[in-house]
């Protein structure tokens, strides 16, 4: 009978556990990161600028084809019959606008031009849209950065605050059995505390509760935080695969080395690159304005009324009855020298802006790597002399109570000795969570993709 029922429980678990892992998701930071990578709308609505700056390309590189204008038009005019004389055969006529009868007239005009040289419009013009494509592609990556900080903000941050709701639960418990403990004794009459003490513990076990109830409400956002960006739906039980918040390692590398890596890593280094070279190019362009446009082409037209005679005299163009077509070689030039000068100015202050630009994040970019740099080692220190006082503080508590459950401590230095382990272990896991987001702000501020 027992071998029976461990079989239908074996069996009971088989067909269960599949059930139990779809509403259970165990997730680690790479995960929410990939997970968050490829659903966040942000980065995916840069990417379409991108699409966008790629068409703008193709626009550019498509005024040097061949177009075609075409206009086929339908319509009614009046009759006709005779030539161009009366019937006397000498008195031209004079009957244009008589309609003693209609006449469908169709027509047919079109044009076919092949740019040959535009004198560095096209050219620079293309440039220049392949240039913004480079930063456009630039944003993308920025934003893909933006996200991996705010993953790894939300997954430390809930680490952080769900080992603090464990902690502060932990010492509550302590108290409250130091609660119980003094209670008893009142009311036996034993040990040498007095009800004074007990309101003491129950005053501490009461901010203790708002604590805990801080570091819950923390917990969640942060969980519910990290489901947003993972694209995990707010009904699914998460379950880090992170334990406990540990610090990350400390980069090895030097802050010199650190700048190097951000001067030729970092995607805005990429944007203002390609951003000058786009001003560049479209500088270049609008002095081109000032200069013709030689082209090729061919053009030609057919008219046709079904209620006139055609007029076949070489000297007379007959709109209605009528045909043609020539190749051509031609020159278009547009000269507006106040306009198209002011408009080369207007790009030589936008180059002129860009490359401040340059100039401020060649300033600006160091000064952050030393910033964070400086901001990882420090608080790597920090967490090293926290993570020794935290230990400390939990061996004063830990003896702290077992002195007074034997009777040879008073309650008041509990409540020192619990209160230093929590403020020493909560400022630990703070301290923690801010080291590894000033690492995770080194790699971003160093072009790291991770």
């Amino acid at each position: 009978m027992k071998q029976f029922l461990c079989g239908i429980g074996l069996l009971a678990s088989a067909v269960l556990s599949p059930c139990m892992a779809e509403s259970t998701l165990t997730l680690s930071l790479d995960q929410a990161i990939e997970r968050a990578l490829q659903i966040d709308p942000r980065i995916s609505e840069k990417q379409h600028f991108v699409s966008k700056a790629k068409a703008l390309q193709e626009e550019a590189k498509s005024y040097g084809d061949v177009s075609a204008d075409i206009t086929l038009i339908a319509g009614i005019t009046n009759g006709l019959e005779g030539g161009f004389y009366k019937a006397d055969g000498q008195t031209p006529r004079s009957d244009r606008y008589d309609f003693d009868s209609l006449s469908l007239l169709t027509t047919l005009q079109f044009n076919v031009i092949k740019p040959l040289y535009t004198f560095g419009k096209l050219e620079n013009y293309g440039a220049a849209a392949k240039s913004n494509i480079a930063v456009k592609s630039g944003d993308v990556q920025i934003q893909r950065n933006a996200t991996v900080l705010d993953v790894k903000r939300a997954y430390y941050g809930y680490l952080s605050a769900r080992d603090s709701r464990k902690t502060l639960e932990s010492v509550d418990k302590r108290l409250a059995s130091a609660i119980d403990l003094v209670s008893e004794w009142l009311e036996e009459g034993e040990g040498d505390v007095s009800q004074s003490n007990l309101y003491a513990l129950q005053a501490g076990r009461a901010v203790l509760g708002r604590y805990m109830a801080q570091a819950t409400g923390l917990e969640n956002v942060a969980l519910a935080g990290l489901k947003m960006l993972s694209g995990i739906e707010s009904d699914v039980e998460v379950e880090l695969l992170d334990k406990a918040i540990r610090p990350v390692e400390l980069p090895a590398l030097t802050e010199e080395e650190l700048r190097e890596n951000a001067m030729t890593q970092r995607p805005e280094i990429a944007q203002v690159n390609a951003g000058l070279a786009a001003k560049r190019a479209l500088l270049e362009a609008k002095k081109a304005e000032k200069r013709p446009n030689i082209f090729a082409g061919f053009i030609g037209m057919a008219a046709n009324s079904t209620n006139r005679e055609r007029l076949d005299n070489p000297y007379i163009a007959d709109p209605f009855n009528d045909y043609g077509a020539m190749p051509l070689l031609g020159l278009s030039w547009k000269w507006a020298d106040g306009v198209q000068t002011a408009k080369i100015r207007q790009a030589e202050a936008e180059l002129n802006a860009v490359m401040e630009k340059a100039r401020l994040a060649k300033m600006g970019i160091p000064f952050q790597v030393a910033e964070q740099y400086y901001q990882v080692h420090a608080y790597h220190e920090a967490v090293d002399k926290l993570a020794e006082g935290s230990r400390a503080a939990r061996r004063w508590m830990v003896a702290s109570f077992a002195d007074f459950e034997a009777g040879l401590e008073k309650p008041e230095q509990i409540i020192l000795a619990l209160q230093s382990y929590v403020l020493a272990h909560t400022d630990y896991l703070k301290t923690t969570f801010d080291y590894n987001m000033y690492v995770a702000q080194l790699m971003n501020v160093t072009g790291e993709k991770r």
